[in-house]
């Protein structure tokens, strides 16, 4: 992401020391510090970002948001962000581009259709908004979508929520920098933290290239990098970084209404507002920091789009990408404290994060302004990792994204 030609932030030399210091300038990095300004009044603060802000992987998601997730949990997390994300626009006085088109998560097997239920009703029973289509209310929602029973993949249904949709990433990360900036937040970029100042078991600041820090409170928010962050304090996170693929074709007239993913053919597709369509999948299955995925990946998800879509058959590849997703055990993110007095941490969102901005930022911000967990992130402990009380999405939430 270029810098924005609005910019009104400066890049401030670093302070002698901060109340709270967020590593991390992505988006939940930008949000956390926006709320803890506005909610709580706490301005003596930090956004440390190694490269400049939103250049991770806040500008290589692929902007779909919904929270049609199964359990309790993490229903009313992502509920929250999307209740928020209504009102953003307005809140940040900064248009985000946010546009609730729905989103189909197509059913092609009896368990599927099972599953796909099961969801619904339980997104109802929290207070969410789906509903279950079959293949002519699919075809009517979404007209491109090839919903014949001659397929490999036959769609025999779909979920829907209608207030689901897709947001512009960088118009979000400007929106939370420009007001956090406003409320007197210091935005340091090309600052990367090499280490961290500590007396005993408490994190009393940051080494930085640019010299040291000090914080009464250090609170972490590095997508991709979170356990190389974290071991620098000696803290061992359970989260395995992956690559992260997509790609997006040439610009086209708006033809794709919603967005639309399927887990058993395996890929997503949606259409920005300049006309590109928007297509990924899964997370490559091996381990890396590499921005960069195998070209498996990208063809195998191709073919897929394409017998959901034949008529895409002739849009050509623009660009495809890699970003880097930390992925726990259970497929949910880790909010809270470590074991290390006075270090915070979030991470772990793996696909979810983009979608979870606002929610994230602000649970993120109330823990770092009072040292205690909002209810809503206080089920994303990492205690739950001995305590064996985990939030498990990997298959409950269909489409990982």
């Amino acid at each position: 992401m270029s810098e924005h030609p609005d910019r009104l932030w400066r890049n401030p030399e670093p302070r002698s020391g901060y109340d709270v210091v967020i590593v991390g300038g992505g988006g939940h990095g930008l949000a956390t510090a926006y709320y803890l300004a506005a909610n709580h009044g706490i301005r003596n603060v930090a956004v440390l970002e190694k490269g400049w802000l939103a250049g991770g992987n806040m500008a290589r998601n692929t902007t779909i948001i919904r929270s049609n997730y199964l359990w309790d949990e993490s229903a009313a997390i992502y509920e929250h962000a999307l209740k928020l994300w209504e009102g953003l626009s307005a809140e940040l006085d900064y248009d985000i581009l946010f546009s609730q088109r729905g989103v189909l998560n197509l059913a092609h097997t009896l368990q599927d259709v099972r599953e796909g239920t099961r969801r619904v009703n339980a997104n109802r029973l929290n207070g969410v908004d789906a509903e279950w289509l079959d293949p002519d209310e699919v075809q009517k929602f979404c007209p491109v979508v090839n919903t014949s029973p001659d397929v490999r993949y036959p769609v025999l249904g779909a979920t829907l929520q209608p207030r689901a949709g897709i947001a512009k990433h960088d118009h979000v990360a400007w929106a939370f920098a420009r007001k956090a900036d406003e409320l007197g937040v210091d935005l340091i970029q090309g600052c990367e933290v090499t280490g961290f100042l500590k007396q005993g078991n408490k994190v009393v600041g940051v080494e930085t290239n640019l010299g040291p820090i000090r914080a009464g409170r250090v609170g972490m928010a590095a997508a991709g990098h979170s356990s190389v962050l974290a071991s620098l304090a000696d803290v061992r996170l359970p989260v395995q970084s992956h690559p992260l693929q997509a790609l997006v074709s040439e610009l086209l007239e708006p033809v794709h209404p919603c967005v639309v993913m399927s887990n058993h053919v395996h890929v997503y597709v949606s259409q920005a507002h300049k006309g590109e369509l928007v297509m990924g999948a899964g997370i490559d299955p091996y381990n890396s920091y590499a921005q960069r995925g195998s070209v498996h990946v990208i063809e195998q998800q191709m073919a897929a789009a394409l017998e959901l879509f034949p008529i895409f058959a002739r849009a050509h590849v623009l660009r495809t990408w890699g970003g880097i997703v930390d992925v726990t055990p259970d497929a949910s993110p880790i909010i809270g404290p470590t074991p290390v007095d006075e270090l915070f941490v979030n991470c772990g969102w793996g696909t979810g994060g983009f979608k979870a901005t606002p929610a994230s930022g602000w649970t993120y911000a109330h823990t770092l302004a009072t040292g205690k967990a909002h209810p809503l992130n206080e089920p994303f402990a990492l205690e739950r990792f001995t305590t064996g009380a985990l939030i498990d999405e990997h298959g409950a939430a269909a489409v990982a994204h």
